[in-house]
């Protein structure tokens, strides 16, 4: 494939995990912890041999956040925090910037303080940009970007389509080219409705944790042999 074929934004609608735990008799976790610790940081490498430079993976969703045992998301944060620990030499050595869509307000303060701290010290990275979207739903994205305009006296009259963007998680982001979603559900979900207006988009049946480089590969590829028209 040619660079030029090749998405710059790739965001990944990771499902199937707890089906995937569900077929091997394991507890709904263990389909986290494999998709957190080995299909993703394989992804990732993945996607900056490919030259992508926007990696976004939606982590979890508002509903998630809302309606999973206090037991499985205090598995989840367990695990962000290991990840945290294990990935963050990698993560600089190979100059990724990390950004975060959603609300992470009321999540745990040392998860936030772990947020945080991987803001600052990647925010001059300039070798990927890596973008996790935890307790995220578009709905809520756009909900919170309206509360931010109300909050800084921006004239209503002088909004556009462009300027909106301002507002929203994904600030200075472009809109994702390609949108892949495993597990075989064949719709959105309310992920980035905004940003997704002209995303191409990829389903595959695999469940996320066996979702692995070779069907990344097929994604980019079936992505390099479309024709974008952007409603031309």
């Amino acid at each position: 494939m040619k660079q030029s074929d090749i998405p710059i934004h790739v965001a990944v609608i990771p499902d199937g995990n707890r089906r995937w735990a569900k077929t091997k008799g394991l507890p709904s976790l263990e389909g986290h912890r494999i998709a957190a610790q080995k299909t993703l940081p394989k992804l990732i490498k993945k996607a900056h041999e490919f030259g992508i430079k926007y990696f976004t993976f939606w982590a979890m969703s508002t509903e998630n956040y809302a309606k999973r045992s206090k037991l499985e998301l205090g598995g989840l944060f367990t695990l962000m925090r290991i990840l945290y620990r294990l990935k963050r030499s990698e993560i600089m050595k190979n100059k990724i910037r990390v950004r975060i869509m959603g609300d992470v307000s009321t999540f745990p303060d040392d998860i936030q303080k772990l947020i945080a701290k991987g803001l600052h010290e990647t925010a001059q990275n300039d070798g990927g940009t890596l973008i996790f979207a935890v307790n995220y739903g578009g709905r809520d994205e756009i909900i919170r970007a309206l509360h931010k305009i109300s909050n800084s006296q921006y004239p209503i009259s002088k909004l556009n389509t462009k300027n909106f963007n301002l507002f929203l998680d994904t600030e200075e982001i472009p809109d994702p080219d390609l949108i892949i979603r495993t597990g075989g559900e064949k719709r959105l979900s309310g992920f980035m409705p905004w940003q997704s207006e002209y995303s191409e988009l990829y389903f595959s049946d695999v469940y996320f944790p066996d979702f692995d480089e070779k069907e990344f590969e097929k994604a980019i590829q079936n992505y390099s042999l479309r024709k974008r028209r952007f409603g031309k």
